[in-house]
């Protein structure tokens, strides 16, 4: 970790991903964060605050160095790795991708690697298994991406003038169970009916015509119809969102968070509605993050001790 005498800090945003028809292609970073502090130490240490009760070697950082420095065939010199995260776990906003995302960044500074943003994406796609989570998590804002030819591409777009509002249920919904729900095949109709949902739904994006991407959004064909046993009342809420100034309502990601896009100023009030007839559920106002994952000095300060 040479030039980082003190240690560094790494921040990752979380995402949420699909936002509808866009599905294991589009993702949003959001304004929810990952954040390790990493400091030298005699054996490889991962602590949190608050603490989590997982084995080292179920930790995805844990897992994920180890796979690195199996590819790369290298050592990395041991670290401690303090997380603090207000990502919640299993609830479709990004927490494995951003995991993810800061391991490759730890093992980018240890191993003196200087990776592209590109190689970042590759490393991070083979681990997580597809790209919106961590593209958007790696790059901020609003990404898509596909896979082709053995590699991975993206665009980033340009996204102003939204809110996020997130209704959070307690319970989890782990991705492989999520999956489990969706059909094995499409038909050719549907497959080019839900891509088509896709495609004007971005456009809509960039030309800020909202009413039009939250028709798009809503009309998912790939894994909404299946996913929204996960979400009781998901109808209902739909309503009572569109009805407080929402003008487009999703899934987020495998679920069951689901998400309500807003244009800027109208969150707040669709954050009162929600909060007052959805009181089970943490209902917050979210923002876009422009930016991705970043790397520090930690100079300011030493967590070695935590």
């Amino acid at each position: 970790m040479n030039g980082y005498r003190d240690g560094i800090v790494i921040k990752v945003p979380g995402s949420s991903a699909n936002l509808g028809p866009g599905f294991d292609s589009i993702g949003m970073a959001v304004n929810k964060y990952v954040t390790l502090f990493v400091n030298h130490s005699d054996e490889w240490r991962f602590t949190s605050v608050p603490p989590l009760s997982i084995k080292k070697e179920e930790n995805i950082l844990y897992t994920v160095c180890q796979e690195l420095q199996k590819l790369w065939n290298v050592e990395a010199p041991p670290v401690h790795v303090l997380t603090m995260s207000d990502i919640p776990l299993a609830r479709g906003l990004g927490s494995s991708a951003a995991a993810i995302v800061g391991a490759i960044e730890i093992m980018n500074v240890l191993c003196e690697k200087n990776l592209s943003p590109d190689e970042k994406l590759q490393l991070a796609a083979r681990f997580e298994g597809h790209a919106d989570n961590v593209a958007a998590s790696l790059y901020g804002g609003l990404v898509v991406s596909t896979y082709q030819n053995k590699k991975w591409e993206y665009v980033k777009l340009p996204v102003e003038e939204l809110e996020l509002v997130a209704v959070i249920p307690e319970f989890e919904a782990k991705t492989k169970e999520s999956r489990a729900l969706l059909p094995d095949r499409l038909s050719f109709v549907e497959a080019v009916t839900g891509s088509s949902h896709a495609n004007v739904m971005l456009g809509a994006f960039m030309l800020k015509k909202w009413d039009l991407v939250g028709q798009m959004m809503e009309n998912d064909i790939f894994h909404e119809p299946y996913r929204q046993k996960l979400f009781p009342n998901f109808q209902q809420l739909k309503e009572r969102a569109g009805e407080a100034g929402a003008f487009g309502v999703t899934i987020s990601g495998a679920g069951p968070t689901v998400i309500c896009f807003c244009e800027k100023g109208k969150g707040k009030k669709v954050v009162s509605t929600l909060s007052s007839e959805f009181s089970h559920h943490k209902v917050e106002l979210l923002q876009v993050s422009k930016s991705g994952s970043e790397v520090h000095s930690n100079h300011l300060c030493n967590v070695s001790s935590i």
